[in-house]
């Protein structure tokens, strides 16, 4: 494990959603895509597919260069993205009525994402 050094900026711009209620697996199917691809190209990229998941991996991306340029002094045009995370969260358990009076379970799932980027040379 590595140790944190006061005032030393080593760390990798991030962005992280927690608690999306979106399951990890349709989430997963988008962020594969995306993984070492520059940055800029990657939220271009992302805007030409129509699903929720990758509406909310554009918002960490675009969250992920801002952390870059304001907290890292990074340009967004020598980002990469480095990984793409994505982790279940917990599960709400719901019934639905059924027929003669039983009930079936439902699992409402969520996901954690966790996006992040690397410096790289110029493009």
């Amino acid at each position: 494990m590595k140790k944190k050094v006061p005032g030393k900026e080593s760390e990798d711009p991030k962005a992280e959603l927690k608690y999306a209620k979106i399951s990890a697996k349709k989430v997963r199917d988008v962020a594969r895509l995306l993984k070492g691809k520059p940055a800029l190209d990657a939220v271009a990229f992302v805007k030409c597919i129509r699903r929720k998941s990758a509406r909310l991996i554009e918002d960490l991306l675009h969250s992920a260069i801002a952390n870059a340029e304001n907290n890292s002094n990074l340009a967004a045009n020598r980002l990469r993205v480095e990984s793409v995370i994505v982790e279940e969260g917990p599960v709400l358990k719901r019934f639905i009525p059924a027929a003669r009076g039983s009930a079936h379970p439902i699992k409402k799932r969520m996901s954690h994402i966790r996006v992040i980027l690397k410096n790289v040379g110029e493009r």
